[in-house]
């Protein structure tokens, strides 16, 4: 986008922040912004962001994430910015209930009035905001098949990691040739479906199935942390190996036998995109996002959330039929390469931003 628009990005104030500056060449500017609900740094984040946007009178105003949504939907309205865009990509609202699940719908309706388009990132998602009476469907447009930014199939290749570099991370972590590999790939939380992911293996490694189970990411423990039992497990299991954050994905998705995703709720995981360019055949949850992109029993297997039963019975089934295990890795990559590819979302979204600069024009 930087190549046809001056592009300023604001986010809270990281390490991270200077980072975006220098790899993609745009401008930055920080602004403190909670992942929880706090009503006090919530109104001073968009006292802040309203000053910003007055002084830089931005053309659009386009938002990701909850926070950033209302935040920045909100400051955008309230400094007379004409064309405010929101892209949903997940809704942390779905597993909220009570008095925390009303404050969080009302929130979610807020943003979507203040904006004057809102992004569904699947289509599944478009349904959900639909049938909430979130925002009407004239409103909404889902970019493309989905997906918030696409995927790059050039980095995200299968042919880019050595078998040498393979088999260097199963060594180093101690996994023999023999051993089926199951790898997930995200944040260490209740709502990613960890607990019964873990219960499923551990039960899976009882039953004397040959697999290991390699955890990549990083747990939130005051957010939303994992339940003791799970822990345990985690630490007492042998097969079980925890290898934290990792700047690069790709040498664990090439190593990887079987992608096991059963998070309880999604916009378009970007992970899942990523496991099914490197050919990585995938078991997922049956929700928005996961099963518009894994076409049950062709590119991997859709289960229920919430069901360790059924993760235990999808990791059996592949890790016996080697058979469909390949035939699924060949139509994994494809069907990324021919829905999903990252310039064919960004052409799309650019034609978005240049048909509001027509009507402008015309107006």
């Amino acid at each position: 986008m930087n190549q046809h628009y001056e592009i300023v990005g604001v986010a809270s104030t990281l390490k991270e922040l200077k980072e975006v500056e220098l790899q993609e060449g745009i401008r930055t500017h920080g602004i403190e912004m909670t992942r929880t609900i706090s009503p006090v740094k919530d109104i001073k984040a968009v006292f802040q962001l309203y000053r910003f946007l007055r002084k830089e009178k931005p053309f659009i105003v386009h938002t990701h994430t909850p926070k950033a949504g209302i935040v920045g939907m909100m400051a955008a309205w309230l400094a007379g910015v004409k064309h405010r865009y929101h892209t949903v990509a997940g809704m942390p609202l779905l597993e909220a209930t009570g008095l925390k699940r009303k404050v969080l719908n009302l929130v979610e309706k807020l943003t979507y009035k203040f904006a004057t388009k809102v992004f569904p990132n699947s289509n599944g998602q478009r349904q959900i905001i639909i049938d909430e009476g979130f925002a009407k469907p004239e409103k909404l447009k889902v970019i493309g098949k989905g997906s918030s930014n696409g995927i790059d199939v050039n980095h995200f290749d299968p042919t880019l990691i050595s078998e040498d570099q393979t088999n260097k991370l199963r060594s180093d972590l101690g996994i023999s040739e023999d051993e089926l590999v199951m790898v997930y790939i995200g944040r260490l939380v209740k709502d990613k479906g960890i607990n019964e992911l873990v219960e499923a293996f551990d039960k899976f490694s009882k039953l004397g199935m040959n697999g290991k189970l390699v955890l990549v990411g990083k747990r939130e423990t005051e957010l939303d942390p994992l339940d003791p039992a799970t822990e345990k497990i985690i630490s007492d299991n042998p097969g079980i190996i925890s290898a934290g954050w990792q700047d690069d994905v790709r040498p664990f998705l090439s190593m990887a036998d079987v992608f096991v995703f059963p998070t309880y709720r999604e916009g378009f995981p970007n992970v899942v995109l990523q496991a099914g360019a490197m050919g990585v055949p995938a078991i997922v949850t049956d929700i928005n996002g996961c099963n518009e992109i894994i076409k049950n029993q062709l590119n991997g297997i859709i289960i229920p959330t919430k069901d360790s039963r059924a993760i235990l019975d999808a990791m059996i089934l592949l890790a016996k039929d080697a058979a469909t295990r390949r035939e699924m890795q060949t139509v994994a990559r494809e069907n990324i390469v021919e829905n999903y590819q990252q310039t064919y979302i960004w052409s799309e979204l650019l034609k978005l931003y240049k048909s509001t600069e027509i009507s402008e024009d015309v107006s």
